[in-house]
């Protein structure tokens, strides 16, 4: 099982450090990386989600509601409790707490779910589509609270403050909302609700775009730690202890409040037990915010996750 982890973790850590040396060989300006930023924010990764999603059948998403309500209520129980010690106890700037929390509460579904899910539940269509189902409910249910953040306190720097946040909320909602990296996994959950097919020349049109989201997210993220020097701390220490272990264990808590037992599970523990996805990070460069404590969290949860993976699927192999 830690051979299947690693195997899984190896295309990370390469296009990561692939990044990170194009950027400290300067083969890329890491100090202005918004064109890049700009293609896996604006077109990349929305084609991904958008492909992801209106190709899930919306009885196969309804069906997975259980396991919507599981990873939601792990993630959103994160975020609060991240953002509230990044701000009242460590005194981190709304920006900063934003990115932070994101990185920690969001797993990396995206890099990290088939392979894992796959090795332990076996590859199928049923393995696909919970990972599909992963990646739609953290895109559409989770980043809009960070971008909210991003874009109030943008707002305000701008002098656009016209009262109390919960005015400004609309604007705020409306300005998250039609971001491409929203609207693409929204616009494919409703289409797929509706019951309309996208036919198959558009889904194969996007499909090279799609394909290509991944891996270059994380070559942006490696080009993005190549300008910083990383530094531990009690944040990031407590951050990645968040990651690891504190949040999957919400997640089993959640499972049995529920009474969930069998594959679906052992998919939201696994799920949320996979380690610190990078849109925290890519979502902070893209508004001018640098968080080196996400950054940190991303590396460290990155490794560690080596480690405590192979213990939940131990400890979720009865169910």
């Amino acid at each position: 099982m830690t051979y299947v982890i690693v195997h899984a973790l190896a295309p990370i850590f390469l296009i990561m450090l692939l990044g990170f040396w194009a950027g400290k060989a300067k083969m890329v300006d890491n100090k202005n990386v918004s064109l890049l930023n700009i293609f896996v924010m604006d077109f990349a990764l929305p084609a991904a989600l958008f492909s992801a999603t209106v190709q899930t059948p919306w009885s196969g998403i309804a069906a997975q509601s259980p396991l919507i309500v599981v990873l939601t209520g792990a993630m959103w129980v994160t975020y609060a409790a991240i953002y509230f010690l990044a701000t009242k106890v460590f005194k981190k700037s709304p920006q900063d707490a934003a990115v932070l929390t994101l990185t920690v509460a969001l797993p990396n579904y995206a890099a990290l779910g088939l392979p894992i899910l796959g090795s332990v539940l076996g590859e199928g269509s049923a393995t696909s589509l919970s990972v599909a189902v992963s990646i739609a409910c953290g895109s559409v249910l989770m980043t809009p609270f960070c971008l909210l953040i991003l874009e109030r306190e943008k707002a305000l720097a701008a002098g656009e403050n016209s009262g109390s946040t919960l005015a400004m909320l609309p604007v705020l909602m409306w300005r998250s909302l039609k971001k491409p990296i929203v609207m693409g996994p929204l616009l494919g959950v409703i289409l797929s609700a509706i019951g309309i097919k996208m036919p198959d020349l558009v889904l194969s049109a996007i499909k090279p775009l799609g394909l290509s989201a991944t891996a270059a997210a994380l070559f942006l993220t490696g080009v993005i730690l190549s300008a910083r020097k990383l530094k531990l701390n009690a944040v990031v220490g407590i951050a990645t202890i968040t990651k690891l272990l504190i949040q999957p264990f919400i997640a089993w808590g959640i499972v049995l409040a529920f009474g969930l037992h069998g594959s679906v599970a052992i998919t939201a523990i696994l799920m949320i037990a996979l380690s610190a996805g990078f849109f925290g990070v890519v979502f902070g460069n893209r508004f001018g915010v640098q968080s080196p404590d996400a950054e940190a969290v991303l590396l460290l949860s990155s490794v560690l996750c080596i480690l405590s993976l192979p213990l939940f699927i131990t400890l979720t192999s009865g169910m």
